[in-house]
C-alpha cells in the first residue's frame, strides 16, 4: 500500500515547521508544495525533497493530504474546495476569519468522511497538557487570569495587515480563546473593552469572561506591550493553590497555606516539541492512518473563531454577549 501524499498550500515559516516534521514520519511522504511566490515554494520543496506544484489544482489532483498553511483570510476557501475533492485537510489556525465562513466551513466538513484537524498547537505543547490533566485529576479552577501580548505588528510586515490576519486576534491571540475553551469548557458568556493605539486595528483587548461551569476568567491582549517574557501566560486560581504556565517553557504549582511550589520545566524538548507542532502532526497522522477522529475538530475550530468574533462584537457595541452552546460538534 503506497504511502498517503502531503501536498502543502503555503510555503511560509509554519509550513516549513510542519514539513520538517512529517518527513521524519514513515507514514507519509511530502510530495508537493505550491504558493503563489515561486521561490519560497522552490525553498521548501527542495529542503524536503517534494515537487514544487504549480496550481492549487495540481496539489489537488495528486496528493491525499492537504496542509493549508496560507495567510488567515485563505483558509476558508481552501479548505472547503479541498474537502469537496475528498482530502485530509490539517488547516492552520485560524479555521476562517468570521463566523458566517466558519460555519460554512463546518457545513462541509460535516458532509466529509475524510480527517480535518485545526492547527491548535497549544493543546498538545506538554505545558498546556500537563495543566489540564492537573485540573482534571487534583485541582478544581474557580476563576483563572490569561495573557498573550505581542511586542509589534511590524515583522513580519503582513502581520499587521486585517487584510490579511483577519484582525489582531485571529492572527494571535485566538491561540488563547481555544485554550480557555480547552482548560475550562463552553463559554456562556463575555464582554469586552478595546483600544486602538499604534495600529490601524484595535490592537489593546481586556476581556472578561464566564464559562458554563460558573467559573470566571479575564483575558488581556495587547499588540505593543514589548518582547517581555512571558508574552503568554495562564494563572489558574484554585483551592488554596495556584498554577501558572511561563509560555511554554515551564509550569509552576504554589499550594496549601504555606505555598509550597513544585516545577514542571519543558527546557529538555526542542521548541517543535515544547510548542506542540510534533505531537499534533503525529495525531493528525494518527488519525487518517487508524481511521479515528480528530483531535482538534473543525467544531473545535469553530468556537474559536465564534469567540473572538464575539470580542470584537462586544468592544464595537459596549455590551457583553451570550454565547450559543446548544450546537454540538
Amino acid at each position: 500500500m503506497s504511502k498517503p501524499k502531503i501536498g502543502f498550500l503555503g510555503a511560509g515559516y509554519i509550513a516549513g515547521v510542519h514539513a520538517a516534521i512529517l518527513t521524519r514520519d514513515e507514514r507519509v511522504e511530502v510530495a508537493a508544495v505550491y504558493d503563489i511566490k515561486k521561490r519560497q515554494a522552490v525553498q521548501l520543496a527542495q529542503s524536503v525533497g517534494a515537487s514544487v506544484a504549480h496550481s492549487v489544482a495540481e496539489v489537488l489532483a495528486t496528493c491525499d493530504v492537504v496542509y493549508i498553511t496560507t495567510p488567515n483570510t485563505q483558509h476558508t476557501e481552501l479548505a472547503i474546495l479541498a474537502t469537496e475533492e475528498r482530502k485530509h485537510i490539517f488547516c492552520e489556525k485560524p479555521m476562517a476569519t468570521g463566523v458566517t465562513d466558519a460555519r460554512r466551513v463546518l457545513k462541509a466538513v460535516a458532509r466529509s468522511d475524510r480527517v480535518f484537524q485545526v492547527g491548535h498547537n497549544r493543546r498538545f505543547a506538554p505545558v498546556y497538557a500537563e495543566l489540564k490533566r492537573m485540573l482534571t485529576e487534583s485541582h478544581r479552577p474557580h476563576s483563572a487570569h490569561v495573557k498573550m501580548n505581542r511586542g509589534e505588528l511590524l515583522n513580519p510586515k503582513w502581520v499587521g495587515d486585517p487584510k490579511i490576519t483577519g484582525g489582531f486576534l485571529y492572527e494571535t491571540t485566538i491561540h488563547m480563546f481555544d485554550m480557555l475553551r480547552f482548560l475550562f469548557g463552553d463559554v456562556k458568556s463575555l464582554q469586552a473593552i478595546g483600544s486602538t493605539h499604534e495600529y490601524a486595528e484595535v490592537d489593546d483587548f481586556s476581556v472578561l469572561l464566564v464559562f458554563e461551569s460558573g467559573m470566571h476568567a479575564t483575558l488581556a491582549s495587547a499588540a505593543d506591550a514589548s518582547w517581555l517574557f512571558p508574552f503568554e501566560r495562564v494563572e489558574v486560581f484554585c483551592h488554596h493553590a495556584t498554577i501558572a504556565t511561563r509560555e511554554m517553557e515551564s509550569l509552576i504549582c504554589s499550594e496549601g497555606l504555606n505555598g509550597m511550589q513544585t516545577e514542571h520545566s519543558m527546557h529538555q524538548l526542542s521548541k517543535e516539541e515544547k510548542w506542540g507542532y510534533v505531537q499534533e502532526d503525529r495525531a493528525f497522522i494518527d488519525s487518517i492512518a487508524n481511521g479515528t477522529p480528530a483531535a482538534v475538530t473543525a467544531f473545535d475550530g469553530y468556537k474559536s473563531v465564534e469567540l473572538v468574533n464575539a470580542v470584537y462584537q462586544s468592544v464595537k457595541n459596549g455590551k457583553p454577549i451570550r454565547l450559543n452552546n446548544q450546537l454540538s460538534g
